[in-house]
C-alpha cells in the first residue's frame, strides 16, 4: 500500500509539471505586433533611396506624434522631426484604420501635409501566456493609401507587400 502511495504521489508530482510553461518571462526575441515599414525614394530616379529632412508624422485620430527608429531632432514645440528614408510606424490595434498627416517642415509658412489612410483587417495571433497575443495586418485597399490634401509633396505611392507580419521588408515605398 505504501508503495501505490508513493508511486501516485510522484505521479501527481509530474503531472503538475507538465502543465507548467516553461518560463513566465516572455523573450526579448519572441516576435511583437510589426510596425508597417515605409521607405522614401527619389521620384526622378525611383531605385534610389533618398532622406526625407524635417518629416513630422502625426496620428490624426490621437493626434500622437510618433516616434520612430529615424534619427530624429525634437524642437521647441515637442514636435518629432524625421530625418531618414526608412520609418517604422505603428497601426492601430483596436480599429481597421489608422490615419497620418505626413508633414514636411520647411519653416512656420511652407509646411506642406499628406495624409495617409491605412484600411487593413487585424489578425490576432497567440504567443504564449507569458506574452499574450500579437496583431498581424493585411491592408485591404493598397490603391487608398493615396496623399489626401491639396499641396501634397508625396508624388506617388505604391504598396509592395500587403501583409504586415514582420518589420524585416519594406511594406510601402514614397516617392518625392
Amino acid at each position: 500500500m505504501k508503495k501505490i502511495s508513493v508511486i501516485a504521489l510522484i505521479v501527481l508530482v509530474l503531472l503538475s509539471f507538465w502543465n507548467c510553461e516553461k518560463d513566465d518571462l516572455c523573450a526579448e526575441s519572441t516576435p511583437t505586433t510589426p510596425r508597417v515599414v515605409i521607405e522614401f525614394y527619389d521620384n526622378a530616379d525611383p531605385t534610389e533611396l533618398k532622406s526625407v529632412t524635417k518629416l513630422v508624422i502625426e496620428e490624426t485620430v490621437t493626434n500622437t506624434k510618433l516616434v520612430s527608429d529615424a534619427s530624429l531632432e525634437e524642437t521647441d514645440d515637442a514636435r518629432y522631426l524625421f530625418t531618414t528614408n526608412k520609418i517604422f510606424l505603428p497601426l492601430r490595434t483596436n480599429v481597421d484604420q489608422s490615419v497620418f498627416n505626413f508633414t514636411l517642415n520647411k519653416g512656420e509658412v511652407n509646411e506642406t501635409t499628406d495624409e495617409l489612410i491605412f484600411d487593413y483587417t487585424r489578425k490576432e495571433i497567440y504567443i504564449s501566456r507569458a506574452c499574450g497575443y500579437k496583431t498581424n495586418f493585411e491592408i485591404t485597399n493598397p490603391t487608398a493609401i493615396v496623399a489626401t490634401l491639396p499641396g501634397t509633396w508625396i508624388q506617388s505611392i505604391t504598396v509592395e507587400n500587403v501583409t504586415i507580419e514582420n518589420e524585416n521588408e519594406t511594406h510601402v515605398k514614397i516617392y518625392f
